[in-house]
């Protein structure tokens, strides 16, 4: 493996893994997101010769400069700084890897990454910025010992140092060698990323827990979701149907072995009384607080933990902030968050038709469990006639077609609520298409053009003709819009509900039974519209899970978690521990398994260093110095360096043994010629693998020996620097 390609391509992947947590935190625009990918395709493709020519110099200096320079005259502007300091982050990166030439570049690399993924932190912290921190963790410190021994090569070349045979240092021929790094080196130093990830977890699962919100600068964007909102044109929600962004994760207290692949859960969101021939409005109306200062929240009694169903939802941050429940709900109580400081819990407000919304501080969605009553208990509400006149109005230019439609619908019904909602919902499901392609939204009446022209349409189609049809009969209706249902995931165990799954349906007053839901759309038609399956779909439900996981346990980890994992192993040492006056079990054998572990484990990793430092002396004659064949030629020419300073020409510990040798030579010393010749058969021993035979070596030992006693005939001054001076 070449030294210089494989420091290139760990320090190009760290960039990556650092832009990468950038770029996925959403806080830069689609558009200059494609810019940066495109510029760092560029810079770490770009041929290395076009590195050192004299533009790349220029443009290493005047590109930071004018890109600060357009940074700062946007935030005069007026924009949000957070993605300006993005931008400028991520554009720094793009143009140093364009323009670096050595080292010293690549270690700007490094630290540029760094940064960026410590801003990833802040900024986002989802699933692709834990992929990023592992890479990290692997890579980095191979990364910063091959960024360091690079350095050191090139500032040797630049202090003009020489190799061993004398020759200066050949920066080239060094990193394309194959001998500097081998599969070990990198074995070891991706190994060194599992004390690394120890350490950083048992500091993260130990260090004092303040909360998140004193971090996280920039707060996720709730998605806007058409359908919620005080007003609704006929045919938005259709618009949804093949959304598949994820709205919330639905879980229950209980589920069957195999749980149904799609649930039909019925979150009611909004509801809506009037209509005007075109939109959906509700009735102004000051919402009360149900809940004040409390996190729990009685929507039609108090819980009961013995019959009572448990549903907890997580909501993604959506715009408008509402509560989705199911019409079985009775009560509601938040998932408090504690430890996070400077958080106020958020508020829930109800509706004049039921409904609830959220108010906090942040916009980093909600956590709240629902009790569901079960189906054979009946809490029904009663409707004054003074409430019952707005699910009665109409829209006075609605065609008269529509009334006698809904008396031909209704049929011999007509005098029963409940049975005239039933033949209105199966006439509506047997003669019309769902179409989410219809184009009676665009009409000028769209109920009349789907009734009588088109006849297809998408779920508000159905749900207005049929919330028209009821009042037009005198049973009290209103429309609704929530999500129909969610597809199971079964790595994470929820249910999980996409914006695809948006729907609208009826509700009905029936006496005796209170608001009773119906749906005129289709069954197979109210489910999303979605071509992911086979492996993609198993793709994304494990990587859905994941990032519920990396929610949940790494980026929720809060005060009241760390508290609650804390207590559970003191907890779980307490049952290890004997009880008073008696020898318990559990102490002699599962606590002193884990004593007589640990001793073992400490004793193994003693013999184990003992081994490594005796190791290097076994094979190699020295403490990991010297191999066996290089003992004796290192012998005889430290005999030849004693022999040299006898003689007042000591070898300098900086002068490699050919460089004095030829320093020797060259100034005429009298033991120029044979130092020089002993050195050449040294160096052809100890680095040519030729050993010296038992007859050279006495022959050695006796040059050498000559040499001491050889009488001096003069005075030469022949250091490599003196002579080079003169």
């Amino acid at each position: 493996m070449r030294f210089g390609l494989i420091h290139r391509v760990m320090t190009d992947a760290l960039a990556v893994l650092g832009l990468l947590a950038l770029l996925t935190s959403g806080e830069l625009d689609p558009w200059v997101s494609g810019f940066i990918v495109l510029g760092l395709l560029v810079a770490l493709f770009l041929p290395s010769r076009y590195r050192q020519q004299r533009f790349s110099r220029w443009a290493g200096v005047i590109a930071p400069l004018a890109l600060l320079s357009v940074q700062l005259l946007r935030l005069t502007t007026g924009p949000d700084p957070i993605p300006v300091i993005v931008e400028f982050a991520a554009g720094l990166q793009v143009i140093r890897l364009a323009t670096r030439r050595g080292a010293a570049h690549d270690q700007q690399v490094i630290l540029l990454s760094l940064l960026h993924l410590i801003a990833g932190t802040v900024l986002g912290g989802g699933l692709a910025y834990a992929l990023s921190f592992i890479g990290f963790l692997v890579l980095t410190p191979g990364a910063l010992v091959l960024s360091h021994l690079r350095r050191e090569v090139e500032g040797n070349y630049r202090q003009g140092a020489r190799d061993r045979t004398g020759l200066p240092v050949d920066v080239p021929r060094i990193l394309r060698s194959r001998r500097v790094i081998g599969r070990p080196f990198l074995l070891f130093t991706c190994l060194l990323s599992v004390p690394v990830f120890l350490f950083t977890a048992i500091l993260f699962v130990l260090f004092p827990r303040v909360g998140v919100s004193l971090l996280m600068v920039q707060q996720p964007r709730p998605t806007r979701v058409v359908g919620f909102s005080e007003r609704v044109d006929l045919g938005g929600v259709g618009t949804l149907r093949s959304d598949p962004t994820m709205a919330m994760r639905v879980h229950f207290s209980s589920l069957p072995p195999h749980p149904p692949p799609r649930l039909n859960l019925y979150l009611r969101g909004a509801v809506f009384d009037r209509y005007d021939g075109r939109s959906w409005s509700r009735t102004p109306y000051m919402g009360s607080s149900p809940s004040g200062a409390s996190s729990f929240v009685v929507l039609k009694r108090h819980p009961d933990p013995e019959r009572d169903r448990v549903m907890t939802i997580d909501l993604q941050p959506i715009d408008p902030p509402v509560v989705f429940v199911p019409a079985n709900a009775v009560a509601l109580r938040l998932r408090s968050r504690k430890g996070e400081l400077g958080r106020r819990p958020p508020q829930i407000f109800a509706g004049m038709h039921g409904e609830l919304r959220y108010l906090q501080s942040d916009k980093r969605g909600l956590e709240y469990e629902l009790f569901l009553q079960g189906d054979d208990e009946r809490l029904p509400e009663l409707l004054r006639p003074e409430e019952a006149e707005k699910y009665l109005q109409v829209p006075p230019n609605l065609s008269p077609r529509v009334a006698e439609l809904a008396h031909q619908f209704a049929g011999e019904h007509r005098g029963s609520p409940l049975r005239t909602a039933r033949a209105l919902e199966t006439a509506l499901r047997t003669n019309y298409q769902y179409d989410l392609e219809s184009t009676a939204g665009a009409a000028q009446d769209p109920l009349y053009d789907f009734l009588f022209e088109s006849k297809r349409g998408h779920c508000e189609f159905y749900s207005t003709a049929m919330v028209m049809m009821l009042r037009l009969l005198d049973v009290p209706a209103r429309n609704v819009t929530g999500f129909v249902g969610g597809t199971y995931n079964r790595f994470g165990e929820f249910y999980a509900v996409r914006q695809g799954d948006a729907h609208s349906w009826v509700e009905a007053y029936v006496p005796g039974r209170g608001w009773t839901r119906f749906d005129p759309t289709p069954p197979s038609s109210a489910e999303p519209q979605s071509d992911v399956t086979g492996i993609a779909a198993f793709a994304r439900e494990a990587i859905e899970a994941m990032s519920q996981r990396w929610s949940e346990h790494v980026v929720g980890y809060n005060l009241e978690r760390q508290l609650n994992y804390l207590q559970r192993v003191r907890k779980r040492w307490r049952e290890l521990a004997p009880r008073e006056g008696t020898a318990s079990p559990s102490f002699s054998g599962q606590r002193k398994a884990l004593l007589w572990t640990g001793v073992a484990v400490t004793l193994l990793g003693v013999w184990w260093l003992l081994r490594r430092r005796r190791g290097p002396a076994n094979r190699e004659g020295q403490p990991g110095l010297l191999p066996p064949s290089a003992l004796r030629p290192v012998e005889l020419y430290r005999k030849l360096e004693a022999a040299l300073a006898t003689r007042g020409v000591p070898r300098p510990s900086a002068t490699p043994p050919l460089m004095h040798a030829r320093a020797l030579f060259e100034a005429g010393h009298p033991t120029g010629e044979e130092a020089l010749a002993l050195t050449q058969l040294y160096l052809r021993a100890r680095f040519g693998a030729v050993p010296l035979s038992a007859a050279e070596e006495r022959d050695f030992e006796a040059r050498v020996q000559a040499l001491r006693i050889q009488r001096p005939s003069g005075t030469h001054d022949v250091s490599p620097t003196s002579d080079r001076a003169a």
